[in-house]
């Protein structure tokens, strides 16, 4: 084939489509298993904040102060029984930005558990939000968020804060809150007679 700047350009040209449609193929190839891993990890997530359960409701809540993104609500259920809601929260307060918290109330509103689901924090450090990191938020265990200052002790609260990492705190309190207050809503909204 003679070197010309035609060529040259089909060549480009056939590269650039067979990898493309490589690239393509494995998309859709993974989509599936990716998406399925995913929602593993949250059954897994929410059964570590709520306690045992045989059947789930999914809701989509809007935030208390209407700001931001909606709340997922999967309320659960055993032997016919709610027994706790789990809250997939967010905060945009993070230090690296965004991160999903997921907390479990129980029916009197009180914080089963809770934990990280998705963060980009600092290794070390923020990322101790992580249960898998550090028992940091076991702090919340059985608290009655309306009893309980949900803030860092440097803010005025009752949160010990992780050394070195007050931003990743006060960020996931913010989540905190912010669930509690969708749910504390949603459940005045749901027993109106």
């Amino acid at each position: 084939m003679k070197s010309t700047l035609t060529n040259m350009w089909l060549v480009l040209g056939g590269i650039t489509l067979i990898a493309g449609g490589a690239l393509s193929y494995m998309f859709e190839l993974t989509k599936a298993p990716i998406e399925a891993a995913k929602q593993e990890k949250l059954k897994q997530a929410i059964a570590m904040v709520t306690p045992a359960f045989d059947q789930m409701k999914t809701i989509s809540v809007a935030p208390a102060d209407g700001q931001g993104d909606s709340l997922t609500f999967y309320q659960v259920s055993s032997k016919g029984q709610v027994v706790g809601t789990a809250v997939k929260t967010w905060t945009d307060k993070g230090f690296s930005g965004r991160f999903w918290v997921i907390v479990g109330f129980d029916t009197s509103g009180k914080v089963i558990n809770s934990n990280v689901v998705e963060h980009k924090e600092t290794p070390g450090l923020g990322d101790k939000t992580d249960i898998a990191k550090s028992d940091w938020n076991t702090q919340f265990k059985g608290k009655d968020l309306s009893q309980f200052q949900l803030k860092v002790k440097k803010d005025g609260g009752q949160v010990d804060a992780i050394t070195a990492a007050t931003i990743s705190s006060r960020a996931y309190c913010d989540a905190l809150q912010r669930a509690y207050d969708a749910y504390m809503l949603n459940q005045k909204n749901t027993t109106k007679p």
